[in-house]
């Protein structure tokens, strides 16, 4: 049985079920039949005798019997007796032993000539005459006849509902499992020619089959994700380190081709090793965060002095390019996080501001309680970011301008996010081309 199929196996087990069901219905409706023909048998019998003491009445001392009492009747045999037990009317079976002494009012079951009959005698009393006796006879296996020819046209018929038990069992059982083959078929496909953009593609349904193929599809498309990410992230990785080190190798080899001027070219080596030691962070950080082995180290943070400190450090860099940081931040704020993450946030943040934003203009950032929640916003005048950009903006490595590769590692927003989450919060962008950016976000105060 282990080496069946499912479907095999529960076509088996569904036609031996209907099988034993129909067996004990047929089992229970002949043994009801047979205690109802039974039943009936008995009460003919005995209400064709008692109704008889009215076709019988004295007449010059002896009993005159009316002709509507008739001796043969639905089966049933009537005869009349006197008190010594001598025949006066009816009729007998030929193969029923007479003879047995009468029992008034006593349904016997006699067996004579390899036959049952029911014999039924009641003892009246006639005026003017005195007793006689009255007797029923029937056959008793005339109700297992009929319940016998039953039990032979079921055996006829019995092979035929086995075989369509079997056959709407097996129908019933492909049907169901079909899903589950165009499951298999799909995975297998998938399997053999690397392809994550097949589907199952069931479509609608509520069964668990449906379901199943549903959580499956969605699956396929988180892995699809997944590779497409991985294998991006490799190419922009490499894309982002490649520059540094190529800028490496070409300053060592200009400081030992160019005795005297080894400071210079240090300097060059010094600057592009920090950025790769920046980004190689930047990603360790990312990658435990998305494997979920990023620990944060919660204490209780005075935000508010927090933000106002990195917007005076983010000022200096700005004054480069003629920007005014400007803050409207809530005082007393503070929350359960993780300072360190929380500042790489607002850094990040208004880093990314500084590098976009418009020579001359400005960026504000603001904070302020709402309820449970801390909302802050970092907005630019800068030339803004088109709605179909938008939903990059958080992916590792992209950047708005191209042009701008060198000089960062595309990683800032990344991280801002997950950090926001990290601390049971969101993050939106709220932008259009030459209406500067707004990024939102939200902190939760007491997140664990």
């Amino acid at each position: 049985m282990k080496r069946l199929s499912i479907k095999l196996r529960v076509t088996l087990w569904f036609t031996l079920l209907m099988v034993l069901l129909s067996v004990f219905s047929l089992a229970l409706l002949l043994y009801g039949s047979a205690q109802s023909g039974l039943a009936a048998r008995r009460e003919l019998l005995t209400s064709l005798v008692e109704d008889s003491e009215r076709e019988i009445e004295p007449e010059d001392g002896t009993l005159k019997i009316d002709r509507d009492l008739e001796p043969f009747r639905d089966g049933v045999y009537l005869s009349v007796y006197d008190a010594a037990g001598v025949p006066l009317y009816g009729m007998v079976p030929r193969s029923f032993d007479n003879s047995a002494p009468f029992a008034d009012r006593e349904v016997r079951t006699l067996s004579s000539g390899d036959t049952d009959w029911f014999v039924y005698d009641v003892k009246f009393e006639i005026a003017d005459y005195g007793d006689c006796w009255v007797r029923g006879i029937c056959e008793a296996e005339a109700v297992d006849s009929t319940i016998g020819r039953v039990v032979q046209l079921a055996l006829i018929i019995f092979p035929f509902f086995v075989l369509l038990s079997a056959a709407g069992g097996y129908l019933l059982t492909r049907g169901a499992l079909r899903p589950v083959r165009q499951i298999a078929h799909t995975a297998r496909q998938i399997s053999e020619g690397n392809d994550l953009s097949r589907r199952i593609g069931l479509g609608e349904g509520r069964d668990e089959i449906y379901t199943l193929a549903a959580e499956f599809d969605r699956m396929f498309a988180r892995l699809e994700r997944a590779f497409e990410n991985e294998k991006q992230f490799t190419a922009d990785a490499s894309h982002e380190l490649r520059t540094p080190v190529s800028v490496i190798l070409s300053q060592c080899d200009y400081g030992l081709s160019h005795p005297g001027e080894e400071r210079q070219a240090l300097a060059a080596v010094e600057t592009q090793a920090g950025r790769m030691a920046a980004l190689i962070s930047q990603l360790l950080t990312l990658s435990r965060a998305e494997s979920r082995r990023q620990q944060l180290t919660p204490e209780r943070v005075e935000l508010s002095g927090l933000a106002a400190a990195v917007a005076e450090q983010i000022a200096e860099q700005a004054r480069e390019k003629e920007i005014t940081v400007e803050t409207d931040i809530q005082p007393d704020l503070t929350l359960m996080g993780d300072q360190t993450m929380l500042m790489r946030l607002l850094i990040n943040l208004m880093e990314n501001a500084v590098h976009y934003g418009r020579k001359g203009g400005w960026i504000q950032l603001s904070l302020h309680r709402s309820g449970e929640v801390i909302e802050g916003c970092v907005a630019d005048d800068g030339p803004g970011i088109p709605a179909e950009q938008q939903p990059l903006v958080w992916n590792r490595f992209w950047q708005a301008d191209p042009s701008k590769s060198g000089e960062g590692a595309g990683l800032g927003l990344a991280m801002v996010r997950w950090i926001a989450e990290a601390h049971g919060g969101t993050v939106r962008l709220e932008s259009a081309p030459g209406e500067g950016a707004r990024f939102y976000f939200t902190l939760a105060t007491n997140h664990t």
